[in-house]
């Protein structure tokens, strides 16, 4: 929210939103039965995908936008406080194991740093020149793309990370919960998925943080589809970092290959394990380096190198 000198002037503003509306209908909800209150939860949270789909092409703008910074080797940077900024370093971190993401490629900001992920930071999220600090750090240049996460859409450290990225030429997208919001208004790219009041008043945790939730979900996934991390609807760009991963690594060039066990592990081994490469090995009958060749030439987009290998 924006500091004010004057607690009155807080507690108007927070009326004024409707993520922070008091809902009198909810005030003996203490008193229902635990199975009332779980439908009555879940019943709120059906909700979340319809606000979603009302913003669709605003979303799609901003993830093509994305994309395209990101494809002439940008990075994706989040930027929130509470729980905004955790789902972004959540959704960034999820990047390097699903996609395969480089070191610093998706980065999530939360005011306060490291600390603030499982304690509260006092007055960090108050703070714009906190934002700006934190992307003078990573170096927010024209190639970038950074995405403001506020359920208020007022919190200053969001607004202060779009405001500096914007004057650095930085790609800028604000995501938020309410209308009309100064957030979106900073950004390129407003998203603004209004999902009304919360179960519990101002606990924007509950719906607003699940919008935020699938929206950063589609910014990465749809984003990385675009650079090519996947070959259809199969990962095949998954870093197999345990037993798990490599077992889902054998079955997904099985899925896009047909092959049996024995040419799997024979393409694998020649690739080094690289899902990708070892899916072009296959179908591509081309060997292990032709492979990682014709790759890198065509931008890591598999169907474009599976053509190339067809010529």
């Amino acid at each position: 929210m924006t500091s004010t000198s004057d607690p009155r002037d807080l507690r108007a503003e927070l009326a004024s939103l409707t993520t922070e509306a008091f809902r009198p209908e909810l005030a003996d909800i203490d008193r229902l039965p635990t199975l009332d209150l779980a439908r009555l939860m879940n019943g709120e949270d059906a909700t979340v995908p319809a606000a979603v789909a009302a913003e669709l092409p605003r979303i799609s703008a901003a993830i093509d936008a994305v994309a395209a910074r990101m494809a002439r080797g940008g990075r994706l940077v989040y930027a929130g406080a509470g729980t905004a900024g955790r789902l972004g370093v959540l959704d960034a971190s999820e990047c390097p194991p699903t996609f395969n993401t480089g070191p610093g490629q998706v980065v999530g900001l939360i005011a306060g740093g490291p600390d603030a992920m499982v304690t509260s930071v006092e007055g960090a999220e108050d703070s714009a020149a906190l934002a700006r600090a934190d992307l003078d750090a990573l170096k927010i240049g024209p190639d970038d793309a950074v995405v403001g996460v506020s359920a208020s859409g007022r919190t200053p450290y969001a607004i202060g990370a779009v405001d500096h990225a914007r004057a650095a030429g930085a790609l800028t997208v604000g995501l938020s919960c309410n209308a009309g919001s100064p957030l979106a208004a900073a950004a390129e790219h407003g998203i603004e998925v209004v999902v009304g009041p919360e179960l519990l008043t101002g606990s924007t945790r509950l719906k607003a943080g699940t919008a935020q939730k699938l929206v950063l979900n589609m910014i990465s996934t749809i984003t990385m589809i675009r650079l090519g991390k996947t070959y259809g609807n199969l990962m095949v760009d998954v870093r197999a970092s345990n037993e798990k991963l490599r077992a889902r690594s054998r079955r997904i060039v099985a899925l896009a290959t047909g092959a049996g066990d024995d040419e799997i592990e024979d393409a694998l081994a020649a690739t080094g394990g690289e899902v990708k490469s070892a899916i072009l090995v296959v179908l591509g009958g081309v060997d292990g380096p032709t492979a990682a060749r014709l790759l890198e030439e065509s931008g890591g987009h598999l169907r474009a190198a599976l053509a190339t290998a067809a010529d």
